[in-house]
């Protein structure tokens, strides 16, 4: 049996353990969940913002309850627990608001296709498995769940085994919103029960967020069952300072984008790619700031940085360090984990990276920097480029023709200028390359799961034009 389990990163300590669902529970979560699909399609998008904004309702109302079983769970520090659970309130209201016009009809060109009218109408596909990570356990789940339940499809849950709280409190705020039951489940099973639960065809689809590993399995079950998937998976993003840039301000940043989560999150700047002109003073003042994090008790508002999630990310984080160290890496600051109970480590900046490392071109999941000295812009693109991820990046430059050229240049799904790498409910989110395809967020992220349906009416038809009616 899979082992799903609370076990606080902090201590180590085992809190709370769950058996995971037989082959029967499983199949009676996916019957209730393609009931629920026929039940709330035929509700309107009304009464289904009604609904999700009771969810929000009650997120606010338990965020420090909510915060806090994050935080016992996989380690982030209360007051980011507590932040990503506003954060999931707004993302529901915002989905419940603008709904009505991502759903509504869309008028073509009926002339040019011979038509008396011609539109495009959005609706749902049905039973959508949702299989999600630890590290931001409420906030990845929303980002799906807010814009799937408001299009009308219903969602299977398969989170992260050592999140199981979190999963199971999310499945009961929108039971107590008034979601049909069924409308979200979430199933309490390993990642081997995904083959079964994809293979039903009453799941019509599935979204996944973590490893390469993961998004090629599962994309290899939905390939041979021929059903769409939305895949976020690693990144190893860019953060590149150029000459002209606010140097104190880049390193400011820098310091929340490499360790905001405790440095476990896809779209952190993990290559910190600098300019020689202004590496010395970027990286003097980024080794500091970094040196200065509280690293310590995850609910104490003081701490910085808690602990990584579990002891094999410690120990592989550590691995990937030392290797760099015993190829000839500099560590301007941290590089050794403390004594003690508790999966932590500290804030690190290596520099004097090579190709031979494994730092150079893999992930690095925790608060591990690396620093790159470039000479040109062109060798900066070459080195941001120059991996197998796509996900997020980051260029710092008051230059207005270099700002359009990173937006251009950066072979990423998100470009951000100035500013840190986030998700915001307004923008699409997703990567390319080995990141990923597919979008999360803002109206492209609703209609992932939608069929996107062409009408063409020719004469002889009623007079009613296209957008009456809103899936």
């Amino acid at each position: 049996m899979p082992h799903i389990a609370t076990t606080n990163p902090a201590t180590g300590q085992v809190l709370k353990t769950y058996e995971a669902m037989s082959t029967e529970q499983l199949d009676d979560a996916i019957e209730r969940a393609d009931l629920a699909f026929h039940q709330l399609r035929e509700t309107t998008v009304d009464k289904r913002a009604q609904w999700m904004n009771a969810a929000a309702d009650l997120l606010d109302a338990e965020r420090d309850e909510i915060a806090r079983i994050m935080t016992t769970e996989m380690g982030k520090t209360y007051v980011a627990a507590q932040a990503e659970v506003t954060k999931c309130g707004t993302a529901a209201r915002f989905y419940a608001d603008k709904a009505p016009a991502f759903l509504a009809d869309e008028p073509a060109d009926a002339p040019a296709v011979k038509a008396t009218r011609a539109f495009v109408r959005y609706q749902p596909i049905g039973v959508v498995l949702a299989v999600m990570p630890w590290n931001f356990p409420l906030w990845q789940v929303m980002r799906f769940a807010a814009p799937a339940l408001m299009a009308g499809n219903t969602g299977l849950l398969k989170h992260a085994s050592n999140v199981p709280q979190t999963a199971l409190l999310l499945e009961d705020v929108f039971r107590r919103a008034g979601f049909p039951e069924g409308a979200f489940t979430t199933v309490l099973v390993g990642s081997d029960a995904v083959d079964h639960i994809l293979s039903d065809p009453r799941v019509r689809a599935a979204t996944l967020t973590g490893s390469e590993p993961a998004g090629r399995s599962i994309a290899q079950i939905a390939g041979r069952e021929l059903k769409k998937t939305v895949l976020e998976l690693g990144g190893s993003d860019p953060f590149v300072v150029m000459p002209s840039a606010d140097v104190d301000r880049a390193a400011e940043v820098a310091t929340t984008a490499r360790c905001q989560n405790n440095g476990q999150s896809c779209i952190a700047a993990k290559r910190f790619i600098v300019h020689t002109d202004v590496f010395d003073a970027f990286a003097e003042k980024f080794a500091a700031n970094m040196a200065a994090l509280r690293v310590g008790d995850p609910m104490d508002p003081n701490t910085d940085v808690g602990p990584l999630a579990s002891e094999r990310g410690r120990d592989e984080v550590h691995a990937q360090v030392r290797d760099a160290v015993d190829n000839g890496a500099t560590v301007l600051c941290g590089g050794e984990p403390p004594t003690g109970d508790g999966w932590f480590y500290p804030p690190t900046v290596v520099t004097d990276l090579t190709p031979q490392m494994r730092m150079w071109s893999e992930e690095v999941f925790g608060p591990v920097a690396g620093l790159f000295r470039v000479s040109s812009y062109e060798e900066a693109i070459e080195v941001a480029n120059g991996t197998s991820f796509g996900l997020g990046s980051n260029a710092w430059t008051r230059d207005p023709a270099e700002q359009e050229r990173f937006a251009t240049d950066l072979d990423a799904g998100n470009v951000f200028v100035n500013g840190m790498t986030t998700s915001y409910p307004e923008l699409p989110f997703g990567g390319v390359k080995n990141s990923g395809y597919g979008r999360e967020l803002s109206a492209l992220g609703m209609r992932e799961f939608c069929n996107t349906k062409t009408v063409w009416v020719g004469e002889g038809a009623a007079s009613a034009g296209a957008g009456a009616h809103a899936e």
